[in-house]
């Protein structure tokens, strides 16, 4: 089997872009079908039988419209039909536990989807980068997060991971719009603003989780966030295709008349 090429934020076309018309177009096309696929995983039209689960991991630049893209992929659905987790620093309580701990009981079972906006990605950024996690600890993170998935993967879940990139120069235009905005300023912290400051060793932990942790059965996908129309189409699409393939290549399990295989 051929390796896998490592991918870099270097290797994102950041000039990406679609007209309106184009995004009105593709989205509508890409939300019925996700909503249809969502039906028939979810056991909701002429077969019962539950799909695979479905994962959405929402990683990306401070300020690279995860949020955006989540709202568009979940827009179709009906509320009942989804699941959306948010992450920040782990609490006191989460700390004193392995750090996959707090993300097990939000892991989708068959049937299932859920979307994560951050996730166990944190382990090599964040806390690599300041320092929260040791050095030995985020190391053999890169390890611990690929096996993790694996098994999930190996038990029918659809792990679609989503890395949303922006420039520099657009994350400050942005954080400026949020600062300007009293709706939007409670989306702006002061560690979104020293974070900058350390944009060269945060991109050197990207570019290394990207080489750590892409593999076959939870493979990255870099995507432009530059332009949001762009961003937010690439997203769903993605969600569309990686989701019938999994349909296609998913044995229902026997579970017997008493419940067990």
């Amino acid at each position: 089997m051929a390796k896998r090429r490592a991918q870099r934020l270097a290797d994102i076309d950041l000039s990406a872009h679609l007209s309106n018309a184009e995004y009105e177009e593709r989205l509508y096309r890409a939300q019925r079908r996700l909503l249809e696929l969502r039906l028939h995983t979810g056991g909701h039209l002429d077969n019962p039988d539950l799909g695979p689960g479905v994962l959405v991991v929402m990683e990306g630049s401070d300020a690279g419209g995860k949020g955006g893209a989540i709202k568009r992929v979940v827009e179709p659905l009906d509320p009942r039909h989804y699941r959306v987790a948010a992450f920040a620093k782990p609490t006191f309580e989460e700390k004193r536990r392995h750090f996959l701990w707090r993300f097990w009981t939000e892991v989708p079972g068959l049937g299932g989807f859920a979307l994560f906006d951050r996730s166990w990605y944190g382990r090599v950024l964040v806390e690599r980068v300041e320092g929260y996690a040791s050095k030995p600890q985020w190391r053999r993170a890169y390890d611990e997060i690929v096996q993790f998935e694996r098994n999930l993967a190996l038990e029918g879940l659809v792990i679609i991971k989503f890395w949303l990139h922006i420039s520099p120069e657009e994350q400050l235009r942005r954080f400026e719009k949020r600062r300007d905005d009293p709706l939007r300023r409670w989306k702006l912290t002061d560690e979104d603003w020293r974070n900058r400051d350390k944009i060269d060793l945060y991109d050197a932990a990207v570019d290394e989780m990207f080489a750590r942790t892409d593999h076959e059965l939870a493979p990255w996908t870099l995507v432009s966030g530059e332009q949001k129309r762009w961003a937010r189409v690439q997203v769903i699409e993605t969600v569309v295709d990686r989701l019938e393939h999994a349909i296609d290549d998913f044995e229902h399990p026997d579970w017997g008349e008493d419940g067990y295989a």
